[in-house]
């Protein structure tokens, strides 16, 4: 699998009025779940023809790349959670309210199963399905709207990990072989800036990494033959971001978890250098996100080529792989591209994969 996607796509504007007109009442679930069909089968088609070696559905069926768990589960308030800024290199900011937990936990269906057997059952390709970390889910703890229902942090993210462990284990039962955990709260651990803003909350970033390791682990293992992935980014909503720094800070994460693979951003300066790569343990893979999915313009093939070599430095070149650095819609709102944008890009990953690698 040397050409991958990390999870999301843009969601076409038919998706997006629909999921309008069912929140207002105005399409029932099962006409809207005959549309959500019809994006996945887009989503489908966009990156078998790009060439891309592993597929996934797009997160068609979300309205958040975490919408898995908070659809699935009752006990969240869906925008009541902590607002978190992000920004563009022009200085331009948004605000995105994220969820927070205010009742137990109670499972209202599976998490992803739905999504990986409609998957399964239209494409012949390899399929992943792609689900949050717990320290992803740790952010939507908030100490005073949560403690009615959990009176820490960890009470609640004990439950988190014991949900998503069961999910995966539902995944692998289906036939599913490939499980990728995203992790972007780990950007906060890495960013110089961010990390202080912890210590000052009375958090150790350290004692947090060791903490989310355990966490990580325990949700995927035990599952032999199963290819588990884990993604991590330094923030993606509407082509704005709110973390830089290279990956040095969290290098533990690649020699103390389980993962068989680590889908690592890569596309500008905010990632910075490859030498962390350095402590990847011999038996896995990186997949470098070289390719943006931010913005609009196409990086020149000669250009990424040239970063594989320089990442093959760190890493055998046949421990290496290719994607987009994260993905195009990890909200319904999505990134600042057209889709015809996104397919250019997938198919320049595709391109770029089959040219380095054969």
């Amino acid at each position: 699998m040397r050409a991958e996607v990390v999870g999301s796509l843009l969601r076409p504007d038919f998706l997006v009025a629909a999921r309008k007109r069912l929140e207002t009442g105005e399409l029932d679930p099962a006409q809207f779940k005959e549309i959500e069909d019809r994006a996945v089968d887009e989503a489908i088609e966009v990156q078998t023809s790009a060439g891309i070696d592993v597929i996934t559905d797009g997160e068609q069926r979300r309205y958040a790349f975490f919408g898995h768990l908070v659809d699935a589960m009752e006990g969240f308030d869906k925008y009541g959670g902590w607002a978190i800024p992000f920004r563009d290199e022009e200085g331009e900011e948004l605000v995105f309210k994220r969820p927070v937990v205010v009742h137990k936990l109670r499972p209202l269906r599976n998490m992803a199963a739905e999504e990986f057997t409609y998957l399964r059952a239209s494409t012949g390709a390899p399929a992943k399905v792609t689900m949050i970390s717990a320290q992803q889910a740790a952010a939507y703890y908030d100490p005073d709207k949560s403690k009615g229902a959990y009176p820490t942090r960890d009470a609640y993210l004990a439950d988190v990990v014991d949900l998503s462990r069961r999910e995966v284990d539902e995944l692998v039962r289906l036939g599913c072989t490939y499980v990728q955990i995203d992790a972007p709260q780990y950007a906060a651990l890495l960013d110089p800036e961010l990390r202080e803003g912890y210590r000052k909350r009375g958090s150790d970033p350290e004692t947090l990494i060791d903490t989310c390791i355990e966490m990580d682990n325990a949700i995927i293992a035990g599952h032999s033959g199963v290819t588990f992935a884990i993604h991590i980014c330094r923030g993606n909503n509407q082509s704005k971001f709110y973390a830089a720094g290279d990956y040095g800070p969290i290098a533990r994460i690649f020699e103390r978890t389980k993962f068989n693979r680590f889908l690592l951003e890569y596309d500008d300066e905010r990632s910075g250098g490859f030498e962390p790569l350095r402590h990847v343990p011999e038996d896995r893979v990186v997949v470098l996100g070289l390719v943006t999915s931010k913005k609009p313009a196409l990086e020149p093939e000669e250009e990424l080529k040239r970063r594989i070599v320089e990442a093959s430095r760190y890493l055998p070149l046949e421990r290496l792989a290719i994607s987009p650095q994260c993905g195009f819609a990890s909200t319904m709102e999505g990134n600042r591209l057209t889709p015809g944008d996104q397919r250019k890009k997938l198919e320049l990953v595709g391109n770029v994969a089959r040219s380095v690698w054969g």
